[in-house]
């Protein structure tokens, strides 16, 4: 189980998109037409090997709509893991009570998309390729356009939460790894690829959610001059994009 993609929803795509692109220093993101089905458009932007995506949906009634008004303004949105056995996933949520929401089956992907308030915190979305290397939601020549002059590629997904106890142990069960304790009252879970999933004490009063990315950066500073061009950056240096802290790691 390995953290493959991020998606982050937006009310406005291409303002987040291009600030995303100055700020990772990231090639051209790529308009995936599926998503249409859902009433959303998008931009998948590859870093590495792995994926940062805005979604902003153009018709009302959608869920991602939906989760921009609950979370009052952009925000984190989704989850994306990749499996190399997919059908122990979906008996694993049989076993557990997630709901899957959305299915599909293609000649070259497959994916799992889980009811968010069975898991909490985000959409989690359960996917496998063939071949593993490759990732049909980046589009075609995906290769050719990831950049690695600033960001080499996806770390993790932080998740904030009153209990991180209570949510680390249900991400453990749908990921089938185990929550490891850390010093400051949250809990990593500890996935393929160097990648993770960190849960963290949300302040009194805040309801779980998706609240930053971790990547991966070869040249912090200029990471750090972008986000400040682009009036993203934060004062421990990381740039917040769509409502969501993206963190160099």
């Amino acid at each position: 189980m390995r953290l493959r993609q991020v998606a982050l929803a937006a009310h406005a795509l291409e303002p987040a998109l291009a600030r995303l692109q100055q700020v990772l220093a990231t090639g051209e993101p790529f308009r995936d037409p599926g998503v249409a089905e859902f009433g959303l458009q998008n931009g998948v932007i590859p870093i590495g090997d792995g994926f940062l995506e805005v979604v902003s949906p153009v018709k009302p009634g959608t869920s991602a709509g939906r989760w921009l008004e609950r979370c009052g303004g952009d925000a984190g949105y989704m989850a994306i893991f990749q499996t190399d056995d997919l059908a122990a996933a979906r008996e694993r949520m049989q076993r557990l009570g997630v709901r899957v929401v959305w299915q599909v089956t293609l000649e070259d992907a497959a994916t799992l998309h889980l009811h968010p308030r069975d898991v909490g915190g985000a959409i989690v979305s359960i996917d496998a390729m063939q071949p593993p290397e490759s990732w049909r939601w980046a589009g075609p020549g995906w290769h050719e356009r990831s950049r690695a002059e600033v960001v080499t590629g996806l770390v993790g997904a932080v998740i904030e939460t009153p209990d991180p106890e209570k949510l680390a142990l249900r991400w453990g069960e749908v990921l089938g790894v185990r929550p490891d304790p850390d010093a400051a009252g949250g809990f990593t879970l500890a996935l393929e690829r160097g990648t993770r999933v960190r849960v963290v004490p949300a302040p009194p009063g805040h309801e779980a959610a998706l609240v930053a990315v971790e990547v991966a950066v070869r040249d912090r500073a200029r990471f750090a001059a972008q986000a400040a061009a682009a009036g993203a950056l934060e004062a421990d240096g990381a740039a917040r994009i769509a409502g969501t802290r993206i963190v160099p790691v």
